[in-house]
């Protein structure tokens, strides 16, 4: 079925909002939603995932932990650059939460720290719902920041590479059949930033699957012309979650306001 992308925006929104979360942005939330559904990325498959961590998640403040103090989770991906720059790094541990609450106030506090520092490598441990991570990442590039992703997934594909470079609006995500020991469970998830670009050719050996920038520009523009393509049960499921929580909501305002 063909929705539009306020209708997505709309829907999403009410949905997140719905659930009283205190971390997290519905309007961020559901922008990343329909970015991710315009590039063919199921972003509403992804929401509706998420859904069942965002009712049963308890809120917690983000944690920066010693880097030092978890195993050494990937080894930096090369630059096209002399390569004699540090890399700084930094570890979060998102408490089992989704990763939609706490990644703008991540990058928000890593932007500050490369002022001094042209490469950052962010470690988050413990976080849900890494594709939510998508709509935050793809506005690094227009602050002149290259930036690439990785995680494990549980299920097919088990191994997710996005890279997003310099003077490109949209990434290059390479998918694998396998996962990578170095990224350990799934759970976790390996952010690199950088002032200098990444060096494709040196991380897709052994993808099965590759959507480019120009794949995702075309998708966006036909999604623009002609409406986007979404799943029926997933769009319902949507509803149906959207609907459920707003009339919980609802019943326990009567109650709250003296009614039955």
């Amino acid at each position: 079925m063909i929705v539009s992308h306020n209708e997505i925006i709309t829907l999403v929104q009410k949905a997140f909002l719905s659930m009283n979360r205190e971390c997290g942005e519905a309007d961020l939330v559901a922008n990343t939603v329909a970015e991710l559904q315009m590039a063919g990325f199921g972003g509403i498959h992804h929401f509706n995932n998420a859904s069942d961590y965002f009712l049963n998640e308890q809120d917690q403040p983000l944690s920066i932990i010693d880097s030092e103090a978890i195993e050494n989770m990937a080894e930096p991906i090369k630059h096209n650059d002399s390569g004699n720059a540090p890399t700084h790094t930094i570890a979060f541990d998102c408490h089992g939460n989704s990763i939609t609450y706490y990644l703008p106030a991540i990058l928000d506090y890593a932007l500050e720290q490369m002022a001094t520092s042209p490469k950052l490598t962010l470690k988050l441990t413990n976080c849900h719902n890494r594709w939510l991570a998508y709509g935050e990442l793809v506005k690094l590039a227009a602050k002149g920041i290259a930036c690439s992703a990785r995680w494990n997934n549980g299920s097919d594909p088990k191994h997710i590479l996005f890279i997003l470079n310099l003077g490109h609006s949209y990434p290059e995500v390479y998918f694998f059949d396998q996962t990578l020991r170095e990224y350990h469970d799934t759970q976790n998830m390996t952010i690199e930033l950088s002032t200098d670009n990444f060096i494709l050719q040196e991380h897709n050996q052994g993808y099965v699957k590759h959507i480019g920038a120009d794949n995702i520009i075309d998708l966006h523009q036909k999604s623009w012309q002609y409406g986007i393509e979404v799943d029926e049960k997933e769009w319902e499921k949507l509803k149906q979650t959207a609907a459920r929580i707003l009339v919980e909501e609802s019943e326990n305002s009567m109650r709250g306001a003296g009614g039955i």
